[in-house]
C-alpha cells in the first residue's frame, strides 16, 4: 500500500506583535534620550575612575580647549539670556530683540562681550564657520572668553571699571560666572570644567583660581571613564 504524501505548506509567522514592540522601544529611546549639545571646539578629556555624572540641568560648563581658550555652555535658555544681559549691562552693551532671540538658541559660545552682538547677527551656519576660521589662528584675541591673560582683548569701558564689585573688567570670565550664579542658592547652579587633556596645567589652574576668587569652591571636572583597556 502506497504512502499518502502530505502536501507541504509554508509556515506563516505573524510579525505584528514584534513590530509593535520595536516601535514602542524606538519611541521610548527617542523620548528618554538626551541630545548631546553642539560644542564649538573639540575637547578630548582625560580619563579617570570617577563615575559621578554631570547634572543634565542647571549646569554651567566651562570648556577649555588645547590652546587655553575658554568657552561657556548653559543648558537653560532662560538663564542664558538672563546671564548674558547681566554681563552686557556691566559693559554698557544692549541687544536688539533679534539678538536676544539668538542668545536663547546658543548651545555654547566663546567670544569677547564686545564682539557678541555682531556674532549674534550671524546665522547659525555662519557662526559655526566664523568660529572654525578664527580657531585656525593661535592666540587669537577674537575667540574665547577673556580671563585677563595676555592674549585677551581689553573690552572694558570706563563706565564698567567698577562693575561686578571688585572683579577686574578685563576678566570677562569672572563676570560671566558671577552673573550666572548671582541670586542663586548655593549649589543651585552647578559648575563643570571640561578641559582638553593636552591643555597647559597653568591655564586650568587659572580657571580654578578665578572660581576660588568668586568663592565658587564646588565644581566638577569632566573626564572620560577609565576602562581596563585604557590602562
Amino acid at each position: 500500500m502506497g504512502k499518502v504524501k502530505v502536501k507541504k505548506q509554508s509556515t506563516f509567522i505573524d510579525m505584528t506583535a514584534m513590530s509593535d514592540v520595536t516601535v514602542l522601544l524606538l519611541t521610548f529611546f527617542m523620548l528618554t534620550s538626551t541630545f548631546v549639545q553642539k560644542e564649538p571646539i573639540t575637547v578630548n578629556t582625560p580619563a579617570s575612575v570617577s563615575e559621578v555624572k554631570v547634572p543634565e540641568s542647571n549646569t554651567v560648563t566651562i570648556l577649555v580647549d588645547k590652546n587655553g581658550k575658554i568657552f561657556l555652555a548653559m543648558d537653560n535658555p532662560d538663564e542664558l539670556q538672563r546671564t548674558t544681559e547681566m554681563v552686557a549691562e556691566n559693559y554698557g552693551i544692549t541687544f536688539t530683540p533679534a539678538q536676544k532671540n539668538a542668545i536663547r538658541k546658543l548651545t555654547s559660545f566663546g567670544v569677547p562681550i564686545r564682539e557678541l552682538p555682531a556674532y549674534l547677527d550671524k546665522t547659525v551656519e555662519k557662526q559655526d564657520a566664523y568660529m572654525q576660521e578664527q580657531l585656525k589662528t593661535p592666540n587669537n584675541p577674537h575667540i574665547g572668553i577673556p580671563n585677563g591673560s595676555s592674549d585677551s582683548i581689553a573690552t572694558a569701558s570706563t563706565a564698567a571699571e567698577g562693575a561686578a564689585n571688585t572683579i577686574d573688567p578685563k576678566n570677562e570670565f569672572k563676570v560671566w560666572i558671577e552673573s550666572a550664579t548671582k541670586g542663586k542658592a548655593i549649589g543651585e547652579v552647578k559648575l563643570a570644567i571640561k578641559a582638553d587633556k593636552t591643555t597647559d596645567y597653568k591655564v586650568v589652574k587659572k580657571v580654578i583660581s578665578d572660581l576660588r576668587d568668586l568663592r565658587k569652591n564646588e565644581y566638577l571636572l569632566v573626564t572620560n571613564l577609565r576602562t581596563a583597556s585604557s590602562d
